[in-house]
């Protein structure tokens, strides 16, 4: 799928999550990877001034996703069944870069992990591992 028929598909299957106020942006989208942005809110940050771990597990969650139908292409239905994060650092008040790229594509479940970075950062803030159900009657 194309950054565009990503982004059509996730707003009418996903509205509450990806809509025009979300400020999640697909950057790039290709079989086995994606890079979806994150733009920097206040009402993200929890106290002390980071952001929050919702916040960026949200963001590598969507990543995943998006990774796994540019790969298969748009089935709703895929879900995620595993993810492990691991907070590296604190995240700059600023857009967060998710980078996903899939290490097992299979019949039926997908492999993956994702790195946040702060724009402008080369140090990831968060690395998750994660896993996706893929529905049967799918065939690549």
């Amino acid at each position: 799928m194309t950054v565009a028929e990503l982004e059509a598909f996730l707003a009418a299957e996903f509205p509450q999550m990806f809509n025009a106020a979300s400020g999640l942006h697909v950057e790039s989208a290709r079989f086995h990877g994606a890079r979806v942005r994150q733009a920097f809110r206040p009402e993200f940050l929890r106290p002390g001034g980071t952001v929050s771990g919702p916040t960026m597990m949200a963001l590598a969650d969507v990543t995943m996703y998006v990774a796994v139908l540019a790969s298969i292409g748009p089935v709703p239905l895929a879900v995620t069944t595993n993810f492990s994060i691991n907070f590296l650092r604190r995240p700059a008040q600023r857009d967060l870069i998710a980078d996903a790229s899939l290490m097992k594509l299979g019949k039926r479940l997908a492999v993956g992990e994702v790195a946040i970075r702060s724009e402008g950062h080369d140090e990831p803030v968060a690395h998750v591992t994660s896993t996706y159900s893929i529905p049967s009657g799918y065939s690549r």
